[in-house]
């Protein structure tokens, strides 16, 4: 038998919702098994009383860390120190990290140095450089939410929904950033005429950005490049899906 991909999942509980742990444990199913789970926070404070019956469910071991100076939080040394602890300690193949601090991102950095992956979950606010870091970062708010369970709960009628999505495409026409990482991992994936498959394309964003096309709304890549409306797909539904950037068909 092989040895399963072990992930030691740690969470800043000042600055992570207990609502989202079972959306993040699943999430974190497709890339292996959570061994090492661990919540750190002054557990004496009310703020974080909503964490006390998630803990248990999900078998997460508390991390006590008493305030030592206010308006100082020690929680997030503890955690840390912890991380880098358990990279020499456990070894555990892949990091997660359940915040929305970015004083965590040179952790992250290390760990990432160190050859171990880390997926960062934390609230859209969370500060760039944090979610950059990562190998891949996910928003919190956006697990379990895809654009057609949202519709579906809500019941927006066809018309609407289409007016939705044109004005989602729009939005994310206006993202710069992810825009050129799109079109450089088509360029780089490209065949002669200029078709490049989704899986590879795909493969390349993975391995240069944190991105995920969840935080956008949207449960695959082939669902969020659709609805940029920038590029162009053929042999949908199929294994074989490739995608052509419209300016080189010009």
């Amino acid at each position: 038998m092989t040895e399963p991909f072990r992930i030691a999942l740690l969470i800043d509980a000042d600055n992570a919702p207990a609502s989202k742990i079972d959306a993040i444990l699943n999430d974190l199913a497709e890339y292996g098994e959570v061994t090492i789970r661990r919540a750190y926070g002054n557990w004496t404070k009310s703020e974080l009383k909503s964490w006390i019956g998630e803990l248990h469910d999900a078998a997460i071991r508390p991390m006590q860390q008493f305030d030592l100076t206010a308006h100082k939080n020690a929680s997030d040394m503890a955690l840390a120190i912890d991380a880098v602890e358990l990279l020499h300690a456990a070894i555990p193949d892949a990091f997660a990290l359940v915040s929305s601090d970015s004083d965590f991102t040179p952790l992250v950095h290390y760990l990432r140095e160190k050859g171990r992956a880390v997926y960062g979950y934390g609230r859209e606010k969370t500060p760039a450089p944090f979610k950059s870091a990562c190998t891949r970062f996910t928003v919190v708010e956006k697990l379990g939410d895809t654009e057609e369970v949202a519709e579906t709960e809500a019941g927006v009628a066809p018309a609407r929904k289409q007016a939705a999505a044109a004005t989602t495409g729009q939005v994310l026409k206006r993202n710069a950033r992810l825009i050129q990482l799109l079109r450089n991992s088509i360029a780089a994936a490209a065949d002669d005429d200029g078709w490049a498959l989704v899986g590879t394309v795909v493969s390349r964003i993975r391995n240069q950005s944190s991105e995920d096309p969840r935080n956008y709304g949207y449960a695959t890549w082939t669902k969020l490049i659709k609805a940029i409306d920038l590029f162009e797909l053929k042999d949908e539904g199929t294994s074989a899906i490739a995608v052509s950037d419209r300016r080189t068909k010009r």
